[in-house]
Order: structure tokens, then C-alpha cells, then sequence
């Protein structure tokens, strides 16, 4: 019965841990105010405002970006050009795309330049959507989350890297 207590007691004190979920929003607030770190956050509010332009094409290539946009409820960016916050934002993006059960969308690597997408979500849906890009003495970390239309955006994906 002592044992009982105590293991319960145990999970109990390390429950809020295991049960804390990270997000590209946490990730975000642990570096943006880091030495040589660049950042952007994009809020709902001026994504519900970008979606109220009705077509937001690029003239060149005509990918119409309003209904992937609509869909943001945040935009959160990295980039990083300190040694110490790379190894430690690297692993941290590693853990967030391991515990979200992310899948790898796509790798890209040339002359030591590392590009990863990932995405998590349903058939239908996309809920969030990671890059990581690592060259040389750089790291930019990219998170967009949402309820994205998930053809909508991986034929957007797809025809930007044509």
C-alpha cells in the first residue's frame, strides 16, 4: 500500500511534464529574445485581416495564397545566427516534431544546407506546419499553425519549389 501512495505521489508530481505540450508558439517565446535572433510572430487578428483581400496571388507563378491564409491562426519565425542557441533550438524543434507525431513532408540538402518540412494534421487538414533550415552557422525555424486545407497546401508547397 506505501508503494502505492508513493508511485502515485511520484506521477502526480511529474504529471504536469509529461502532459506539457509544446508549441511553436512556446518555442518562439523561449528565443525570440535571444542574442543574434531574429524573429517574427504573426497574429490572428492580422491574418483575419490579410483574409479579407480576395485573391492574393504572385503575378509570375499565379499561386493563390488566400485560402491557406485564412486559415493561419499564427505565424511564428526564428532565424538564428548564435552557435549555442542553434544546438540548443535544433534539439528543441526535434522534440516538438518526435512528441507531435509529425510526419517529414520533405527533405532538401545541398553544400551542407539542410531544409525540412514537416506536417501534422488529418487527411483534409493541416494543424501545423514546421520548417527547419539549417547552412552552415544559421538555423531558421518556421511554424504556421491553423486549420489549413491540406490540397491547398501541399499544392502550394509543391508548385513553389518547382
Amino acid at each position: 500500500m506505501k508503494r502505492t501512495i508513493i508511485l502515485i505521489a511520484v506521477i502526480l508530481l511529474f504529471f504536469p511534464f509529461i502532459c506539457f505540450a509544446q508549441s511553436g508558439k512556446s518555442i518562439y517565446q523561449k528565443y525570440s529574445d535571444a542574442d543574434n535572433v531574429s524573429a517574427v510572430y504573426i497574429s490572428p487578428a492580422m491574418f483575419r485581416l490579410i483574409g479579407k483581400i480576395p485573391d492574393l496571388e504572385f503575378n509570375e507563378s499565379g499561386l493563390n495564397l488566400a485560402p491557406v491564409i485564412r486559415s493561419l491562426s499564427g505565424m511564428y519565425i526564428l532565424n538564428s545566427e548564435n552557435p549555442s542557441i542553434n544546438a540548443s533550438l535544433g534539439g528543441e524543434v526535434d522534440r516538438f516534431i518526435q512528441g507531435g507525431r509529425y510526419e517529414l513532408l520533405m527533405e532538401a540538402k545541398d553544400d551542407g544546407e539542410v531544409v525540412r518540412m514537416y506536417t501534422v494534421g488529418d487527411s483534409k487538414t493541416i494543424n501545423s506546419f514546421v520548417m527547419l533550415a539549417v547552412d552552415g552557422g544559421e538555423m531558421t525555424f518556421v511554424c504556421l499553425e491553423g486549420q489549413m486545407p491540406r490540397d491547398e497546401t501541399e499544392r502550394l508547397i509543391a508548385e513553389s519549389v518547382k
